[in-house]
């Protein structure tokens, strides 16, 4: 799977909360200042050529929408993490967020606790 570019990683977050929409929604969901708006509606074009979002015409307007889930995205890049990183071993990446206190033992607990309960 392609990687997102800071700038298309934060267009990609607004699509998938909003869901279908056109680039003037995901101006209005921008704080100020917000950039221009040919600015988004290109970010929004790489995004598509990179298979991230496909769009419906409706006369003049494009109506952009989500081909790949957030779900999916977020899985593909922990899996690149742990690969690039930790030698493709997400045992390591674990165990390195809790040697750096960024993974408090009790929320790792409960981890492994709400693990056990899906794969009993």
């Amino acid at each position: 799977m392609n990687t997102l570019t800071k700038a298309e990683e934060e267009i990609m977050q607004l699509i998938w909360q909003r869901g279908p929409c056109l680039v003037s929604d995901l101006l209005d969901d921008m704080g100020d200042p917000r950039p221009p708006h040919s600015s988004v509606s290109t970010i929004v074009r790489i995004l598509e050529r990179k298979g991230f979002v496909s769009h419906k015409v409706y006369g003049r307007t494009y109506e952009y929408f989500p081909l790949i889930t957030k779900e999916d995205y977020s899985k593909s890049r922990l899996e690149k993490l742990a690969t690039d990183y930790f030698s493709g071993s997400f045992r390591d990446m674990v165990s390195f967020l809790v040697e750096e206190e960024s993974l408090d033992p009790h929320e790792l607990e409960s981890f492994i606790n709400e693990l056990k309960t899906r794969n009993p």
